[in-house]
């Protein structure tokens, strides 16, 4: 790792804040809205996450609804390929592909234009946490059902206490921060 890269770890680290109890006691909220509101330090980490994609063979780049298109669209702006968004259900206007999947309590869905890319598409998953991993596996899933295959996940911080990566099936899962 470069020296300025780890500089802008430790920045990152400084600059995203930290809630504790929100949503509920025992949970520390990592808020990235102080990165938001930041345009030179938000361009830095955008560029950061995209150089790590620079030359990997992607031809799209897949946004999880919603925070997740705060990192997934300026990085396919900086790599040159198309953006898909991937929505909660009834979001999207067109024919959708849609994929369910486990929460704690419950079960959740996620849907992607039917067409929203061709088969054997090489797509990068963006999304900014990586927890438990449920999203971004049924975000996996969706994009195999519409014919493309998974080249990789990228988040702005991993929180590996949850154990979200073991559910990534071995796919390259590059994160800013670590928590």
């Amino acid at each position: 790792m470069s020296h300025s890269h780890a500089t802008l770890r430790e920045r990152l680290d400084t600059i995203v804040r930290r809630v504790p109890d929100f949503p509920k006691p025992g949970i520390v909220f990592r808020d990235i809205t102080p990165l938001l509101g930041d345009p030179a330090a938000y361009r830095e980490v955008v560029g950061a996450m995209a150089a790590h994609w620079h030359g990997a063979g992607c031809t799209h780049v897949v946004g999880i609804e919603s925070r997740g298109f705060l990192f997934g669209a300026p990085m396919a702006l900086e790599l040159g390929l198309p953006f898909v968004p991937v929505r909660k259900p009834g979001k999207l206007p067109h024919a959708v592909e849609r994929e369910e999947y486990a929460l704690e309590y419950g079960t959740d869905a996620l849907e992607m234009h039917a067409d929203a890319m061709p088969r054997g598409a090489r797509v990068l998953v963006v999304d900014d946490v990586l927890a438990t991993g449920g999203t971004a596996s049924a975000t996996a899933r969706l994009v195999q059902r519409v014919g493309g295959e998974v080249a990789g996940f990228a988040f702005l911080l991993e929180l590996r206490a949850l154990g979200g990566r073991a559910l990534l099936g071995g796919h390259r899962i590059d994160a800013m921060l670590d928590a």
